[in-house]
């Protein structure tokens, strides 16, 4: 199944940027009449007929809309911080993308390497892994933000993954997410290589943030954050009774 995304949709009509436009018709061969499945990166899909074939600026006669498609049965944001080397984290954004995520937040800790991000970069392997995993919602990509002011201002089921062992020890995330209540949106955060600092894991306890295990073996920061991705992913679709 193919599938292309239209940022302009407008009444029974879905016009492809030039770059879509290019695949659909010039790479895949679509002529006019053709069906072709198109997303608004909201979360519908819209079956449709080709009715412009234009490689440079293609539309399409909507025939029906199909809402929640490719949807997961949760809501999960991933606070990240990005990795020195960036291909590692924009593999996570891909593969996280393709289990399923509302948005990514790229952060910056007191032990952060990169400090910087290219967004536009990001975004485009957003959409293509969108498309690539059937799905028609593209997560949502944050600004970047400080850890501590993220710590201040989330809510939800917010979890953290770190390597200090708190008095009590740490629950694994699918025992976090079968004691919350049903239909609370979670948020995972994953610190930089090296781990937060002492300052900002007594902040994220004073502020409310679950500390949570993925395990005995030391996880690199992709690693981990897709660990914690597929974690979320398994216990809300594997629990029939999870509604998450």
């Amino acid at each position: 199944m193919e599938l292309f995304y239209s940022h302009d949709i407008a009444g029974i009509t879905a016009r492809l940027d030039a770059e879509e436009s290019g695949h659909c018709v010039r790479v895949l061969r679509h002529r006019v009449g053709d069906e072709i499945s198109v997303i608004d990166g909201l979360g519908s899909l819209f079956k449709c007929r080709l009715a412009v074939a234009d490689p440079k600026g293609a539309e399409a006669e909507i025939l029906e809309r199909v809402p929640g498609f490719g949807a997961v049965p949760y809501r999960l944001t991933m606070a990240v911080c990005p990795t020195k080397n960036i291909d590692r984290f924009e593999w996570f954004a891909e593969k996280a993308t393709e289990f399923g995520v509302d948005a990514i937040i790229p952060l910056v800790g007191d032990h952060s390497e990169r400090k910087v991000l290219k967004s536009e970069r990001l975004r485009r392997i957003l959409l293509s892994a969108t498309k690539q995993s059937l799905k028609a919602r593209i997560p949502a990509l944050g600004e970047l933000v400080s850890v501590r002011e993220f710590l201040k201002s989330h809510s939800g089921l917010k979890l953290v993954c770190c390597c200090f062992e708190p008095e009590g020890g740490r629950k694994t995330i699918t025992e976090a997410i079968r004691a919350a209540a049903p239909g609370t949106p979670v948020t995972v955060l994953i610190g930089p290589e090296g781990d937060f600092s002492d300052d900002e894991v007594a902040l994220a306890m004073e502020s409310g943030w679950i500390p949570v295990s993925l395990g005995a073996s030391r996880l690199r920061t992709e690693t981990a954050a897709l660990a914690a991705v597929a974690a979320v992913y398994f216990a809300c679709t594997d629990n029939e009774d999870s509604t998450i």
